[in-house]
């Protein structure tokens, strides 16, 4: 028993991850980030990056062309899940209780985001946790128009996807043995995208909190 409670902390590393579930669990994980309400604790930007340089040293045995298109699909059919969930919920969404895996904090800050970017923020958030998972679903709820929406999610996916995933193909090309030193890789990425995203977050925070609900 005690092996498996060491296994579960090793499951939430991107490259165990992919290595356990192969393309078929990648795509889900990409999928479940925007369209599941619960999947914004999930390694978005570090699973991405390290599908490139898995890929390109062929751990993952998979082209990079098939890798690009189904990561995309999942991105965009999960945005549209995530769309119409918000399209059913509704405002009741605003007044749900705080419990394990949702803070109610997530949808005031993404609000805030959102107001201030419009349609925009379905381009902008993709670079952003919390708010890669909430903003399609404020989509809905605020019923965006389908079509705008669906140009904006598909826009932000495929800049995403291809700043994230072929950046790190194409480095692992460049720097030799660069998947031996894949978990320096990854805390360093970590570190460098968490700058923007803790500036967001803290804008986004002070602009709420002085905005009433």
């Amino acid at each position: 028993m005690e092996e498996y409670f060491e296994l579960i902390p090793k499951l939430f590393i991107p490259e165990n991850l992919i290595k356990i579930g192969g393309l078929g669990l990648l795509l889900f994980i990409v999928f479940a980030e925007t369209g599941l309400f619960v999947g914004f604790f999930l390694p978005g930007d570090s699973l991405l990056f390290t599908a490139g340089i898995l890929c390109s040293t062929h751990v993952l045995d998979v082209n990079i062309l098939t890798l690009m298109v189904g990561l995309n699909l999942a991105a965009i059919f999960g945005n549209i899940t995530g769309y119409y969930f918000g399209l059913r919920v509704g405002p009741k969404l605003f007044t749900r209780k705080n419990s394990l895996l949702f803070k109610k904090k997530y949808i005031q800050i993404t609000r805030s985001f959102y107001n201030r970017h419009g349609g925009k923020a379905l381009i902008l958030g993709r670079f952003l946790p919390i708010i890669r998972t909430f903003a399609p679903i404020l989509s809905g709820v605020i019923k965006l128009e389908i079509k705008v929406f669906i140009a904006y999610t598909i826009v932000g996916s495929i800049l995403w996807t291809s700043t994230m995933t072929m950046s790190a193909y194409y480095l692992a090309k460049i720097v030799p043995n660069l998947k031996d030193h894949l978990s320096l890789v990854v805390i360093f990425l970590i570190v460098i995208t968490a700058i923007p995203v803790i500036s967001t977050y803290r804008k986004e925070k002070k602009l709420t909190s002085k905005t009433p609900d």
